[in-house]
């Protein structure tokens, strides 16, 4: 894990050196900022001894030519957090055998080649060839299963066309049927025209026509019985008049019993049978109507049964060839051939068998890489998706890549929950550009900004003495020093924002500890961008002020 941003607030100069403390004023207020101040800036009870030795110091008359001076700008201050991590990829496809275990036994299927471990490939390349031999033979077996299968499904389809036709006919003829049936029955019970109508006129004229006769023969018998007394016709004339009269009237009986029966029996017989063909016709035309349905039914199971028959055999004819294109894996995308490592110590290689799931290569995409990173707890109200941050990969020292942060971790690091002193949260930021060079694994420092804190003073962060809970700085005075309360506000690893106490074109000890340790210093410039900051004066003031700028970890601020 990289040191977090309060361990490296401050540098050290000396072994008992001081951590600094101050007021909230981080970008987000709250504790969260009291806690980082207080951990760079809090010297502890050193700082009370620090009073004591100002007393001296000013005293002195003149500059210890050991002590180091800054002089106090207004300028912007940079807010940002600095860890260490480690290169990932964005994107990583972990390619898998996706060919089912065959045999008898399923021992899995055998590698023929595949790409050497490391090797860089591009999209599309050949990755894996699996051992295709047995699913060609299941294939074959297969494709004739499928056309039995389809010959079949073509029957029953026809079958069924078939059978919907004949239920068609057979529903229309019962139909007809029906109709004439119906049409017979009011044919013959028409008042108007109907067959009965006609049948009882034909009789009534029939009677009409034999009483019309009867009355003739009657009157022929009646002259002929009178000529017969006369003496004019004789005995066998007049028995023929007296037959002749008697078939007369034996044809109107005829005619009126014919009438009777007609209109009594004839006619309620010739109902009832056409009444009851109109009943017979309904009730065959409802047995075609079921005889179509069931029948109908009959041919659509076994239709659906040939269509399911032949789409399961299609689909395992789809499947095979489908088995038979997984044998050849491809990369989906460009990145580093990977062999993949199995718990159970399968080895990945020519000849290796493997199973059905398994991993066989993981494919990072080395265009698209990301940093692994861990945050302190103490700045995670800071840190939020989408801040943007700089890249620096220890490989390549002198490029930077610009980047976002993605994800912030909800959750402490497993490895971290036991410890009490300790917590980290992962953080992954992404690199915001395509990349040619960088591999998994590159260790990496991520400079996330978290903003920028305009036109303010501010003073490096060793120059800040803590005695108790109050801060204070040591100020020039006109050839001496003296010992100034100051009021902090927001701060990086390098510098922190001067609120009250100070003015700018002051001058603060940044080595205040030699005054405690009576030790000489060194009298090496420390500025925020290069070690020649002519804003940094040792004890003899040889160097005049500069218009530069505090800045952070290599980045100079313009006022």
């Amino acid at each position: 894990m990289s040191t977090t941003f309060s361990e490296r607030a401050v540098p050290q100069r000396a072994e008992n050196r001081g951590k600094l403390g101050t007021p909230s004023y981080g970008p987000h207020g709250g504790r969260t900022g009291r806690r980082l101040l207080l951990a760079i800036l809090s010297l502890g009870a050193i700082g009370l001894a620090a009073v004591a030795v100002w007393t001296l110091a000013s005293d002195a008359g003149g500059h210890d030519p050991t002590l180091v001076f800054y002089t106090v700008q207004r300028a912007d201050l940079p807010i940002k957090v600095s860890e260490n991590g480690n290169l990932r990829s964005q994107t990583t496809t972990e390619i898998c055998c996706e060919v089912e275990n065959v045999g008898y036994e399923r021992e899995g299927t055998r590698i023929l080649t595949i790409v050497p471990n490391g090797q860089d490939v591009k999209k599309g390349d050949l990755l894996v060839e699996l051992d295709a031999a047995l699913i060609v033979q299941r294939l074959d077996d297969q494709e004739l299963a499928t056309e039995r299968a389809r010959s079949q499904q073509i029957q029953a389809t026809a079958k069924y066309e078939n059978r919907l036709t004949q239920n068609e006919t057979n529903l229309e003829e019962a139909k007809l049927k029906v109709d004439l049936a119906a049409l017979a029955l009011e044919q013959y019970e028409d008042e108007e025209g109907g067959t009965f109508q006609l049948d009882l006129q034909l009789i009534d004229l029939q009677i009409q026509t034999a009483e019309a006769n009867q009355i003739i023969r009657e009157t022929d018998l009646h002259g002929i019985e009178q000529l017969r007394k006369l003496g004019y016709r004789s005995q066998g004339q007049l028995e023929q008049a007296r037959v002749a009269a008697l078939s007369a009237q034996k044809e109107v009986a005829t005619a009126l019993s014919s009438r009777k029966e007609l209109v009594k029996y004839t006619h309620e017989k010739t109902i009832r049978q056409l009444e009851g063909d109109l009943d017979s016709a309904k009730r065959a035309l409802t047995q075609v109507e079921r005889d179509n349905e069931a029948q109908e039914m009959q041919a659509l199971a076994a239709k659906n049964e040939a269509d399911r028959l032949l789409a399961k055999e299609e689909e395992k004819l789809a499947k095979y060839k489908e088995q038979l294109d997984k044998c050849k894996i491809y990369a989906p995308h460009g990145g580093m051939a990977t062999y993949a490592m199995e718990h159970r110590g399968t080895q990945i290689e020519e000849g290796a068998t493997v199973h059905e799931r398994q991993r066989i290569i993981t494919l990072p995409d080395l265009s698209a890489m990301e940093v692994k990173t861990s945050v302190h707890e103490s700045v995670l109200d800071w840190i939020q998706e989408g801040l943007p941050a700089t890249i620096k990969v220890d490989a390549f020292p002198d490029r930077k890549y610009k980047g976002t942060v993605k994800s912030v971790a909800v959750l402490a690091d497993p490895g971290e929950w036991f410890s009490t002193d300790v917590k980290v949260y992962t953080t992954i930021v992404t690199i915001d550009e395509q990349v040619t060079r960088l591999r998994p694994g590159m260790s990496a420092v991520v400079d996330i900004h978290v903003e920028t804190v305009k036109d303010v003073l501010s003073v490096p962060v060793q120059a800040i003495v803590q005695v108790a809970k109050d801060n204070w700085v040591y100020v020039d005075a006109k050839g001496a020093v003296e010992l100034r309360p100051v009021t902090l506000g927001k701060t990086n690893e390098k510098f922190v924002e001067i609120r009250e106490g100070l003015q700018a074109g002051e001058r603060v000890v940044l080595n205040p500890m030699s005054l405690v340790e009576d030790a000489k210093g060194e009298g090496t410039a420390i500025g925020p961008e290069d070690a020649e900051s002519p804003a940094v004066e040792n004890g003899q003031d040889q160097q005049e002020e500069s218009e530069t700028t505090p800045a952070v970890d290599g980045e100079t601020a313009t006022p």
